[in-house]
Formats: structure tokens, sequence, C-alpha cells
């Protein structure tokens, strides 16, 4: 399991690019976490950039990642720029909303 809110982000993502559904959802804290979760097919994600962190090392409880995650889409290059909140409880990270 990732041991800071940046590395919980960076794997949160390769779910993402890999369709690993199971993997998103239990990453996501059981609070905001959707029923389930549809992947749009044709995305194809091309990129993470991670842009900065707010607390959400190792030892930490709450952490803040900004990140821009970037994909191709009906043949468009874009971003999903976004601020992250995550949560660590029990040892483990989990993705909570966007700010």
């Amino acid at each position: 399991m990732p041991e800071t809110a940046e590395e919980l982000m960076r794997s949160r993502y390769s779910g993402f690019v890999l369709g690993l559904v199971p993997y998103l959802l239990a990453t996501w804290h059981e609070s905001t976490r959707p029923q389930e979760l549809d992947l749009d097919p044709q995305m194809r994600w091309a990129g993470l950039e991670i842009l900065s962190t707010r607390a959400g090392g190792a030892q930490a409880t709450r952490g803040v990642v900004e990140f821009a995650a970037h994909y191709v889409d009906g043949g468009n290059a874009a971003a999903q720029h976004e601020v992250s909140t995550f949560v660590r409880e029990a040892d483990a990270w989990f993705y909570v909303n966007a700010l």
C-alpha cells in the first residue's frame, strides 16, 4: 500500500490508466465513495504531473495533492487539473475528494 498521499495519487492514476475499478473504489474513502464507477473506455491517459503536495507524509493523517492528469479523448488532448484531499486511517491512505 502507498505510504504517502502522493504515492496514493500516483497509484490511483495508474488505476485509471489500467482500468482497475476495484482498486479505485477500495482506495476511495467510504464517506465519499460512489456505489459504482464507470470508466470511459475511449479515454487514453497520457501522463501525470504532480504540481504540489501539502502534508501527506508517511506519518501524517491528512494530505493535499495538486496534479494535472493528461489524456486524449476523441483525438483531443486535454488535462484534468485537480487539488485532491487524502486521509490516512488505520495505516492506509484514502482519496477523499477534490477541493
